[in-house]
This record gives structure tokens, C-alpha cells and sequence, in this order.
């Protein structure tokens, strides 16, 4: 069934989410800040809106795909009450779980429904609509938002209530920040001892050090041919973004006073590397930080 679409935050993310909606049959209005992204966004076939609140006003479902917590709950602010009653909005931004349980509040209070869905997968996925959506939010809410995120993404999971979406993506991401530290030190570990790359890659990769990190974001060139290591770590995922997931994630283990010192410690070296690379590698590209802290050659 088609429907009426309002997608606000057109970026590296959200563009290419935005056109598989226009692919699945949607009317997709869209808006973000950048004229440059909007431009590029209609020419894939949505339709642009000059401000945020005209591409909301008469849709069934407003999509966000923003960089913080801050800029979703100033969004809601300001277009809450452009949006029909009942309106849908379902966030796909990675933000703070407090930031996305206010969120879901102030959408109630407007009379609206509303749903935090963090996707997985990046801007490959997002091009190649094979994106993982972890959803929060009551069940008749995913079941209606269900249709539209098929479009975007591969696998869908409701995780639980408002802001369960936005939980499980931190841990997902506490998970695979830990895992890529712990390879990237495994490979400068086995080049300190001699040993190459495709070795060690041959021997993990069929044994119990094997993993995400490993088989298919492999943090050195070679092994696996597509991982950025092989385009001088050009994101990807970048560094930046595993920093600010990670900063979460921390966030979230001190206010629950979680013992998580793997996930604080990797949060710590994430944001030490991320404060060089920024947006230019892709989070993988730790492996040089440890290399060259360990006195290694680059």
C-alpha cells in the first residue's frame, strides 16, 4: 500500500533511504538544512519541501534520519504541530535512549505515535536496502511502520518499548567497537611475531576468534577485499560515527552503573581516534592507531 511519506534529514543516510521509498511506490516528501542534498534527493524523485513542517503537513508518516538527540527534539518542537493528529513519526537517527524515550513523550502529548528505529548497516546498506532496523515503540506502531521499513532495510526487529530500539543499537554497536579493537590488536600483535596477515585471517576466520570485525570489516588489506582497508579506509563507518555510538553506550553503562570496562575503555580510544580521523576513515582504520602507539611501521 502506498503511502505518504515526510523523510527530514537527507544526508549520506537518509538520501539513499528516501529514494527506496520512492522505489517501493511512496510518495516521499522530503527536507534537510543542506540545498545541495535536497537538490540531489529530487532528482532520485522525492519531492522537496522548503522547510521541515511543509514536508511533514499531510503525512501519513514522518521519517527522521538526524545527527544527535538535540536536533530530533528540536524538530519536534517545531513540527509537531504542523502534522495531522495520529501522524506516525519514526526516528531512524542513533541518539541518546533518554533522548528517544522525550521524543516518544512529546509526540504523545502532541496527540501523535511515534517509534524509534536505529537502523544498522550503513551507507552501503542504506543504498542497497539491506539495512537492519532495531525498533522501539508499541506494537500496532511497528506493525504499520513495518511496510516502510521493509523498503529501506533486510530485517526488521521489534526489540521492545519506547526507546528499546535505540538500546539495543548501542550494544549492538558496544559489541562491535570492542570486537575491532580486539582484532586490530590481534593483527599488530601477529606482525610484531612474524606472522601475515592472511595467516592469521586463515586460522581466525575458521576459529573461535571469528567475527564481524574480522571476516567482513577486516581492519588490514588483503583478507577481505572489500573492507576498507583496502581503500585506505575510506569510510564505511566512520570513525566519528563509532565515537559518538560508543559515547552512548558509556553513557548509558555510568547512569546504570553497569561494570562495563571493555565497553568505557573502547569508548575512550574510539574517541582519542576519532578526534584525528573525524568523518575521513572508516573505524576500522584503529588498527594504524595501534600500530603506530606500538611502535610499529605503518
Amino acid at each position: 500500500m502506498s503511502r505518504t511519506v515526510a523523510f527530514v534529514g537527507l544526508g549520506h543516510m537518509g538520501a539513499p533511504m528516501a529514494t527506496n521509498l520512492v522505489k517501493a511506490g511512496h510518495l516521499v516528501r522530503g527536507h534537510d538544512l543542506v540545498a545541495d542534498a535536497l537538490d540531489a534527493a529530487a532528482r532520485a524523485g522525492v519531492q522537496p519541501a522548503r522547510t521541515a513542517a511543509e514536508a511533514v503537513t499531510d503525512a501519513e508518516v514522518v521519517i527522521t534520519m538526524l545527527p544527535a538527540g538535540r536536533h530530533v527534539l528540536d524538530l519536534y518542537e517545531s513540527v509537531l504541530s504542523a502534522a495531522g493528529p495520529g501522524t506516525l513519526f519514526v526516528d531512524c537517527s542513533t541518539i541518546d535512549v533518554a533522548d528517544a524515550r522525550t521524543a516518544h513523550e512529546r509526540a504523545a502529548a502532541a496527540g501523535m505515535r511515534a517509534l524509534d528505529a536505529p537502523v544498522s548497516g550503513g551507507v552501503v546498506g542504506a543504498e542497497a536496502a539491506t539495512l537492519t532496523f532495531m525498533a522501539g515503540g508499541e506494537e500496532h506502531e511497528f506493525a504499520e511502520a513495518r511496510p516502510l521499513l521493509q523498503a529501506m532495510g533486510k530485517k526488521v526487529v521489534h526489540c521492545g518499548g519506547a526507546g528499546a530500539g535505540q538500546a539495543a543499537k548501542i550494544c549492538n554497536n558496544m559489541i562491535l567497537g570492542i570486537s575491532m579493537i580486539a582484532v586490530s590488536e590481534a593483527f599488530v600483535l601477529g606482525e610484531s611475531l612474524g606472522l601475515s596477515h592472511q595467516a592469521l585471517y586463515d586460522v581466525a576466520s575458521t576459529a573461535s576468534g571469528q567475527c564481524w570485525a574480522l571476516s567482513v570489516n577486516c581492519p588490514v588489506p588483503g583478507p577481505v577485499p572489500a573492507s576498507p582497508a583496502n581503500r585506505d579506509y575510506r569510510p564505511g563507518f566512520a570513525a566519528s560515527l563509532m565515537a559518538k555510538d560508543l559515547g552512548l553506550a558509556a553513557n548509558a553503562v555510568r547512569a546504570g552503573g553497569v561494570q562495563a570496562e571493555l565497553g568505557l575503555r573502547a569508548a575512550e580510544l574510539y574517541a582519542a581516534y576519532a578526534g584525528r580521523a573525524g568523518t575521513a576513515e572508516d573505524f576500522s582504520g584503529i588498527v594504524r592507531a595501534i600500530r603506530d602507539q606500538s611502535g610499529e611501521k605503518a
